[in-house]
């Protein structure tokens, strides 16, 4: 009995030595180039005055102490790089979005600036199908990718004043690189690893399957990352984005999130907001 009760003291002092949060969820938010600038009211004409902006495209990297690497968001493809933009998307879209993306910024470099590798990644979550979320999902084959089921009919046949034309907002190629991956196929919110730590929460509005995604950190705070249901601190104001499914559905979205930031002490994480970027972006979130 001495003898169990020694080693059990050696091991509660050893546990003692370790920190909680040596083994806790983080989060590396890192972006996918930039856009801009452009007039803000090309993304949100409610908004009153015009304006430049120049804006984040946000990746997420989440890493759970037991279950694996999640990816939320894959960015502009890697093929619009370097001033390629106009050899991959529309003409259109390149001269406003201007994206400055880098081959160095794209998801798989991301990656490896932080010490991980592709077939690292179990998960990759998309909050949907547009052309600077789902770019670089093909780079994936090997992780299971979770979409709102609807999201994946929206991305293959999108309502037609979103635009039909390939590539458009919606880009075919993205997704046939992945066409035959494995997709868990989900319809609303859920529990990605069955523990609270990671959570899928439906959206829709800015599409009809856009998907947001709440996570625990270890320090016990929770970040709310919106994606493109809240572009950026403006639309938590009050004035509506532009290139919406559903009014409607995004002002029922926005209204969700801020009442989960508010009741639940959680904060929320933009996509598209320079701001937040400039203080949060390119480092771990713990």
């Amino acid at each position: 009995m001495k003898k169990i009760a020694l080693v059990a003291s050696l091991l509660a002092g050893l546990m003692a030595g370790v920190s909680p949060a040596a083994n806790a969820q983080e989060v590396y938010w890192t972006t996918s180039g930039m856009f801009g600038p452009f007039n803000i009211q090309g993304l949100i004409p409610t908004y009153p005055t015009a304006k430049d902006i120049t804006i984040p495209v946000s990746m997420w990297i989440i890493k759970h102490p037991t279950k694996g690497v999640v990816v939320f968001d894959t960015g502009n493809n890697v093929a619009v790089s370097d001033g390629k933009c106009k050899e991959y998307w529309s003409a259109g879209n390149c001269d406003f979005l201007k994206p400055s993306q880098k081959r160095s910024d794209v998801i798989d470099k991301q990656l490896e600036k932080v010490g991980l590798k592709v077939d690292d990644v179990k998960v990759v979550v998309s909050s949907h199908s547009h052309l600077d979320h789902a770019g670089n999902i093909g780079m994936f084959p090997k992780a299971v990718h979770v979409f709102q089921k609807k999201e994946l009919y929206q991305g293959w046949w999108p309502e037609k004043f979103q635009g039909r034309e390939t590539p458009g907002t919606f880009v075919m190629a993205d997704l046939m690189a992945a066409r035959n991956y494995t997709y868990y196929e989900i319809d609303g919110d859920y529990d990605l690893f069955g523990d609270g730590t990671v959570k899928i929460i439906s959206t829709p509005g800015h599409t009809i399957g856009h998907q947001s995604m709440k996570v625990k950190l270890g320090s016990g705070n929770t970040l709310i990352i919106t994606q493109d249901a809240l572009w950026m601190q403006e639309n938590a104001d009050g004035y509506v984005a532009g290139l919406n499914y559903s009014v409607k559905d995004w002002s029922d979205s926005a209204n969700k999130l801020k009442f989960m930031r508010d009741l639940e002490g959680a904060k929320l994480l933009f996509s598209h907001d320079a701001g937040q970027f400039a203080t949060g972006g390119n480092k771990w979130h713990k």
